[in-house]
């Protein structure tokens, strides 16, 4: 039986860069990961990415792309269902939720402490918007 997320992640895909934040709680405190959190009662995965963006980062978006859905393991009992986008305004405020945020670029991620499984959805995400 599949089980259904009870959390939600976004790659923010800024032409060749996505926005990567560093996490300032547990689970994976200090590790460089997409913005998200857990769904709230009544929540569906999507509405829980767009609040869980704006929360931690300020940013409002719209637009999003399921990409896929991953069980995290890592002594966690979460289902991410990720998504992607190229869709969103306003500028990034700071967060007790977060240590830090940066753009990133592609080819960058593996000189970073991540969470796990982060370049395979990069490598999707950045995928999902190719132009070439």
């Amino acid at each position: 039986m599949t089980r259904l997320p009870n959390a939600a992640s976004v790659a923010l895909i800024d032409g060749q860069r996505v926005l990567l934040i560093q996490r300032a709680r547990a689970p994976w405190l200090g590790l460089w990961s997409l913005p998200g959190g857990r769904l709230e009662a009544g929540e569906t995965a999507e509405q829980c990415a767009i609040r869980e963006v704006r929360e931690e980062t300020g940013l409002s978006i719209y637009a999003l792309r399921p990409l896929m859905r991953m069980e995290l393991g890592g002594g966690t009992n979460f289902v991410l269902q990720v998504f992607a986008t190229e869709g969103f305004e306003g500028k990034i405020v700071a967060s007790d939720e977060i240590s830090d945020h940066r753009w990133v670029r592609a080819g960058m991620v593996g000189v970073l402490e991540t969470t796990p499984h982060l370049a395979k959805v990069l490598e999707r995400a950045f995928g999902l918007f190719d132009r070439s």
